[in-house]
């Protein structure tokens, strides 16, 4: 028998919430088999098993916030012995640590190769009321059962769930990723409110609600809040915009999506900006290297972050050395990336060491904004909707004229403490000339 505790998932992480469960007291495992999720300050990780047996216990519930070393479950080896009485249990277990030259336990379930209890972990001490009556009769635990998982949703569908009075985890996702949207959410009050016609004996009264809530800010968002406010209160920030005329560029990711090299890839303009971005960092090396208050650091890489915003808060994993990838090998990288963050799955690994970051704003229909720079950068580029819009062009005998042309706005941050105006600037116009025109992009 033996706990399995909560491993330290590296990046200073400390403690985590329990996200879900994926077995249940009695359930046999196999050694890797996934035992349950957390929720880290950075991502949803899965747990999987060092240990071949039964569970014997869940000692934590689903929701509760727990620090590294908390024991999590508890797996017997599944023999009859490990069955018995408490007091038989503990007192077979002395004995083997007793045998045992390093005072361990040798015959408990198999485990991974270098997993086990440290020599040096010290124990809790046991309450004074637990000693006093540890000669008496054990007398079975009831393993903590596990509250439901929470339901994806974002923060206005929540919002109209506690209107309605709508428990979000009975409401069935439209979507494969499983959030629960505005559109499931109002077809299944819907149905409850046909099923709830049937006349009643007496009308109910209206249910007081509170006019306030509290709803607790941690994983994902807390460490995003703490992000954020580290970066505006220590990098002067400031933003320049620019608006573009970017249908050439739109015309080549039409073009592009019919090239076999870009087969089974959904590509977007997204990766055109992304490439125009580390081609532009080469020329301007200042907008990939980082402040640390005695020197600059400037980087020979280019890892690109991609701020995603997902339902439990917005991240930006990587794409380590995509200056070193091809058009297809970067436009494959992108759409992993984007679809491993919405899904919940990105590693704190994946977040860590960005050097330069685009923010995609224009899937949220917003054309501008002021991004704020991720720490340990020194700027930031947010990509607005692209638009039809009546456009002045220039033709081919030299007059103007206008058009309808597909249209976006760059919003660049960047650190004002190294980096001035007009280099922020000379980094801005060349993405836009990428952008106006993409054949020097290399895809």
């Amino acid at each position: 028998m033996a706990d399995y505790r909560l491993p330290d998932v590296g990046e200073g992480l400390t403690e985590a919430e329990i996200h879900a469960w994926h077995v249940q007291a009695g359930d046999t495992v196999a050694v890797n088999q996934v035992l349950l999720e957390i929720e880290t300050a950075k991502s949803v990780v899965e747990l999987p098993s060092p240990f071949a047996g039964t569970v014997e216990a869940l000692l934590v519930e689903v929701g509760q916030t727990v620090t590294v070393g908390t024991p999590l479950v508890r797996v017997g080896d599944g023999s009859a012995a490990e069955q018995g009485s408490g007091q038989a249990a503990e007192e077979r277990s002395g004995e083997r640590r007793a045998a045992s030259p390093g005072g361990g336990d040798e015959t408990g379930p198999a485990t991974l190769v270098g997993y086990g209890p440290r020599e040096t972990v010290s124990r809790r001490r046991r309450r004074s009321g637990a000693h006093a009556n540890a000669l008496a009769p054990a007398r079975p635990a009831p393993a903590p059962v596990a509250a439901p998982a929470r339901a994806l949703a974002a923060p206005p569908v929540r919002l109209r769930a506690r209107e309605l009075g709508v428990d979000l985890n009975q409401v069935s996702s439209s979507r494969p990723d499983g959030v629960v949207t505005m559109a499931d959410l109002t077809a299944y009050a819907g149905g409850a409110s046909a099923a709830a016609t049937a006349p009643a004996a007496a009308p109910a009264m209206p249910e007081l609600r509170d006019r306030e809530y509290r709803e607790p800010v941690k994983g994902v968002r807390k460490m995003m809040a703490a992000a954020m406010v580290e970066s505006a209160y220590s990098a002067p920030h400031v933003t320049l915009t620019v608006e573009i005329d970017t249908t050439h560029a739109v015309d080549l990711v039409r073009e592009l999506r019919t090239d076999p090299r870009y087969e089974g890839t959904r590509l977007t303009a997204l990766t055109l900006m992304a490439r125009a971005c580390i081609l532009a960092l080469r020329e301007f090396p200042e907008l990939n290297a980082r402040w640390d208050g005695e020197a600059v650091t400037f980087r020979r890489y280019v890892n690109l972050g991609i701020a995603a915003a997902t339902p439990r808060g917005l991240i930006v994993p990587n794409i380590k050395d995509a200056g070193d990838l091809s058009g297809p090998e970067l436009a494959r990288a992108v759409e992993e990336l984007t679809a491993t963050a919405r899904a919940g799955k990105s590693q704190p690994a994946d977040q860590a060491g960005g050097t330069f970051t685009i923010t995609n704003i224009g899937v949220l229909k917003v054309d501008s904004g002021t991004p704020i720079i991720n720490p340990g950068e020194s700027a930031i580029l947010a990509v607005g909707a692209i638009r039809r819009k009546p456009w002045v062009i220039t033709t081919k005998d030299g007059s103007e004229a206008i058009a309808i042309r597909d249209v976006v706005t760059f919003s660049l941050s960047v650190d004002h403490r190294f980096i001035d105006g007009e280099k922020a600037s000379q980094f801005l116009a060349m993405i836009a000339a990428f952008s106006e025109d993409p054949a020097g992009l290399g895809l």
